[in-house]
């Protein structure tokens, strides 16, 4: 099985990757009732964290932004099941077809690939968010350096009014005076 085809099946649910089992019961060539049935058989098999059901509001954010899904199950009223690659592979000890270990490689291989991905793609966000910082403290620095510009301008003009005053106080209080020494006439 392809596995672009897979990684187009992998979703991000409740901040895990998960597969729904209408596309792993089409996978595995069952209809999705045999998975459901078959899984119930062996429901200790699946915890929480292996595998659950969607809840109305997330099977309807699901439809909402998700335009690959199948026409007839958007409307189904039962709601899916998802499963986590844990589940996943613990479908293949459930499911003892060849089929169904030749699919659970694959999805295997699939879940690996986007995990990989998912970590490149955390380095990248975390690159981008130690450069949001830097930045950010740029524009606090500018920012600061704006402000002292602020205060330095205002003491300046400050200096200068007080300097105007002087002058002007130092013109009134410079009148002519008399000559101090001998005049000697020519």
């Amino acid at each position: 099985m392809q596995l672009q085809i897979i990684e187009n099946k992998i979703y991000v649910l409740r901040s895990k990757q998960i597969m729904l089992d209408f596309d792993l019961a089409v996978m595995y060539g069952l209809e999705t009732r045999t998975l459901k049935q078959t899984v119930k058989r062996n429901i200790e098999r699946f915890p929480i964290d292996f595998m659950f059901q969607l809840s109305k509001q997330e099977w309807q954010e699901l439809i909402t932004i998700c335009d690959k899904l199948p026409e007839n199950i958007k409307f189904s009223p039962a709601l899916p099941y998802a499963f986590t690659q844990e589940g996943v592979a613990m479908l293949s000890g459930v499911l003892r077809s060849p089929v169904a270990v030749q699919v659970n490689i694959s999805i295997m291989r699939a879940f690996v690939i986007m995990r990989k991905y998912a970590l490149s793609s955390t380095v990248t966000l975390n690159e981008v968010e130690e450069l949001k910082q830097k930045i950010k403290v740029l524009i606090e620095d500018v920012e600061s350096l704006n402000k002292d510009h602020e205060q330095y301008e205002e003491q300046f003009d400050d200096i200068y009014v007080a300097l105007t005053q002087l002058a002007a106080k130092q013109e009134k209080t410079n009148k002519p005076r008399n000559p101090i020494g001998f005049d000697i006439e020519k």
